[in-house]
């Protein structure tokens, strides 16, 4: 895990993109955030890209590929997967079933994105901090 490295956000709700945004700019990380609309041009940046985020925050409903069939593609790609990046769902979508799914994914958390955008960034500051104090196979 690559904690200086980006975060991934794939979010297709502008709204939620700038109270996302908004939230770590006021948390003060200095870890570049990129969004994606989309679950596939996530996979595709994903895929090709070199350097190691740190962590992938998605939403579950999205277009074109959804946030469970993303984290199933992900950890069929071996090396990604052997890259060991926490992928945590950030969702507005919640019930049993849809939790049951996205930990049968090997998700390594569920949150719900809560309307209050104090809320959100509380949300959002305790899991980076938790990351951040993370040991991964690729810290070493």
């Amino acid at each position: 895990m690559n904690k200086d490295g980006d975060i991934i956000i794939i979010e297709d709700d502008q709204d939620d993109q700038l109270l996302i945004e908004q939230a770590f700019q006021e948390l003060g990380y200095t870890n570049k955030r990129i969004y994606f609309p989309d679950g596939l041009e996530a996979l595709t940046y994903l895929d090709g890209q070199t350097p190691l985020p740190f962590i992938i925050l998605s939403d579950i409903n999205l277009p074109k590929l959804d946030g469970l069939e993303l984290r199933r593609r992900l950890k069929e790609n071996a090396s990604l997967n052997l890259k060991c990046i926490p992928y945590l769902y950030f969702t507005t979508a919640l019930n049993q079933d849809v939790v049951i799914e996205a930990y049968s994914t090997s998700a390594q958390g569920f949150f719900v994105k809560p309307s209050d955008f104090n809320e959100i960034k509380e949300t959002l500051k305790s899991i980076v901090e938790y990351w951040k104090r993370c040991a991964s196979p690729n810290n070493f």
